[in-house]
């Protein structure tokens, strides 16, 4: 596998480490809460890192598609992500010809959903759901890992 590949793997497992935490005890009232008061509730925004990677699979395989789903249940949502961190993560590591450049990969869907799980985080926190901080260059990520179970955090602080 070359490089860019193996990097692009790598960023998908970050994703799916940090995306896991910030969907991991989350309480069932976290799904409809929205931090200002809009319809960009915090389930859309799950549903929404789903429909990013489904497209990010079709712009590698060189049939591009945007599909934006109606969000499901939290828990069915949080399923949905990993499937598509899984489908997206297994096209990178076969040796099936990437259609699009890994940048735009990178800059498009990777870079989007790294944004987003960002905000997840924040409304985590204004919704009374917080979750601890954690200093993400001593987690233990690994390329291909990249369903809801990880490892367990390394250094967690308050």
């Amino acid at each position: 596998m070359d490089t860019t590949r193996a990097f692009l793997r790598h960023t998908v497992a970050t994703v799916a480490y940090r995306g896991g935490k910030t969907v991991r005890g989350a309480p069932a009232s976290f799904a409809s809460f929205s931090g200002d008061g809009s319809d960009r509730t915090a389930v859309k925004i799950l549903a929404h890192l789903g429909d990013l990677y489904d497209w990010a699979l079709t712009q590698a395989q060189g049939a591009e598609a945007w599909h934006d789903s109606p969000p499901l249940e939290w828990e069915r949502e949080a399923e949905r992500f990993f499937a598509a961190l899984q489908r997206f993560d297994a096209y990178l590591a076969s040796d099936a010809p990437l259609a699009a450049a890994p940048e735009r990969l990178f800059q498009g869907a990777i870079a989007d959903s790294l944004t987003h799980i960002g905000q997840l985080a924040i409304l985590r926190r204004l919704g009374g759901a917080k979750m601890k901080s954690e200093n993400y260059a001593k987690a233990e990520i690994v390329a291909g890992r990249v369903g809801r179970e990880q490892t367990a955090p390394r250094r967690e602080f308050d």
